[in-house]
């Protein structure tokens, strides 16, 4: 039992942090719940160093320590250090900024939870806790648009998490067991492995947006603080996509899954990007941005088993996500939701232009930025799994939301329609975008030093 806790040391510091953060709130000290939060998640960071190259589980099978785990906590825990700085600048003052700080931990956790799932009572754990604290930081503004919102995506998570334990009751009855290792017993039941499959697509689809279980997500991110929509679109959609990828790696391939998952990968990453083109709202062209980048997330769940390159693609392009999207809605938040405000704001402020060009170029997959690499690797992945055809449809889909990031760009450095902010960003924000313009232009250009890292 001392070996099974001094492994989860991470896990239970972000548990501490919420609750010593929940706390200082009841007392009215939202800077001391600021405080405690992100020196809490760097904690957890430092002591999830000693656990690189483990390759273990605990209590009994239930919670693996393995590398997609490991690197969940690396880069998750980061990620949500540098939202909370966001939530800070845009909700600090507010009457309840504590309970942001510690909801946020709790969300971080459950997304923790589902990336080390190794039971299938762990994914169900995982998504709730995940999805109960999501709800209420969607509503935080208590205005119509986010109550609505919030009611939407707490809707669409009970129906789909509910269909989602209906199917995982089928994995036990077919193996007698909800650890996920046991589902090679599932050879000789396809029909039970196939139910099930697709009940944990619904569920884990929705928690990562994945079409056509997206629907909550745009009026998610626009009913929400930016701050909030930035966290929803990378923690726990980066969660669940590992969680999906520790599910698959134990599923018999006699099942079919990876045709399941490439499909639902073509279907996603397309309409995504097709939905983007029409949007003027800069949150929620963002939003299906992200619905179409957890499409390509999918292209490496589909080499699991088959490509050596599976797991280390999935970890650097939640890296290079996690970064490049965060640093996106930095810049939403410092200049606006509306395409019109962002009309000549190059001009303005040449900073805040060259960082987002960078961050959009990168979702895109232009070399030598972050994105690329990632992208690269999941092609590689995919091609060696024997899905030639669903890296082709990607690189496709990568020219296709080049036309979506320009309706960005080109505005940028346009004549003004309207008077465009040309002042500089708000300390924090200023350190979220150092932050993760460093990242996004690090992981491409050292690419070969994170590989042999991974390796």
């Amino acid at each position: 039992m001392e070996r099974d806790l001094a492994l989860i040391i991470p896990e239970i510091i972000v548990l501490l942090t919420g609750v010593i953060a929940l706390v200082a709130e009841m007392l009215r000290l939202p800077r001391i719940a600021l405080t405690v939060t992100v020196i809490g998640l760097l904690l957890a960071t430092g002591m999830t160093l000693p656990l690189l190259g483990a390759d273990t589980s605990i209590f009994g099978g239930t919670f693996r320590i393995d590398m997609l785990s490991v690197w969940a906590k690396l880069i998750l825990l980061p990620a949500t250090v540098l939202s909370v700085l966001l939530a800070r600048t845009e909700l600090g003052g507010s009457d309840r900024e504590g309970t942001v700080y510690s909801l946020v931990c709790f969300v971080t956790l459950g997304s923790l939870v589902l990336a080390g799932a190794g039971d299938s009572m762990l994914l169900v754990l995982g998504i709730l806790l995940s999805g109960l604290g999501s709800f209420a930081l969607v509503a935080y503004p208590r205005n119509d648009s986010a109550t609505e919102a919030a009611m939407k995506f707490f809707v669409f998570a009970a129906v789909t998490g509910a269909i989602m334990i209906f199917g995982l009751s089928y994995w036990f009855g077919g193996t007698g067991s909800t650890l996920l290792s046991d589902l090679s017993r599932l050879e000789e039941k396809p029909v039970v492995a196939a139910v099930g499959l697709i009940a944990v697509i619904v569920g884990l689809g929705y928690k990562a947006s994945l079409v056509p279980f997206h629907f909550w997500a745009p009026d998610a991110y626009e009913g929400a603080p930016v701050s909030i929509a930035a966290y929803l679109s990378v923690v726990p959609k980066i969660g669940a996509i590992l969680a999906l990828t520790q599910v698959v790696r134990d599923l018999p391939m006699s099942t079919g899954w990876p045709l399941v998952i490439a499909v639902v990968s073509v279907i996603t990453m397309t309409y995504g990007y097709l939905a983007a083109l029409v949007q003027d709202n800069v949150v929620r062209l963002l939003a299906y941005s992200s619905v179409a980048q957890a499409g390509y997330f999918l292209i490496g769940i589909v080499a699991v088993g088959a490509s050596p390159l599976a797991f280390t693609s999935i970890i650097v392009f939640s890296a290079a996500y996690a970064a490049m999207n965060l640093g996106a809605f930095a810049v939403v938040m410092h200049a606006g939701r509306t395409l019109d405000v962002f009309s000549g704001i190059g001009r303005k402020n040449i900073a805040i232009g060259v960082a987002m060009v960078v961050f959009l170029l990168s979702l895109a997959g232009i070399p030598p930025l972050a994105g690329f690499v990632g992208k690269f690797l999941l092609f590689g992945a995919s091609i060696e799994a024997g899905f030639t055809w669903l890296a082709v449809i990607a690189i496709l889909n990568s020219v296709l939301s080049l036309a979506v990031y320009l309706r960005i760009i080109v505005p940028m450095y346009q004549q003004p329609i309207i008077t465009a902010s040309g002042s500089a960003p708000i300390p924090l924000v200023k350190w979220v975008l150092g932050i993760t313009f460093t990242f996004t232009l690090g992981i491409g250009l050292a690419a070969q030093v994170l590989l042999g890292r991974l390796a």
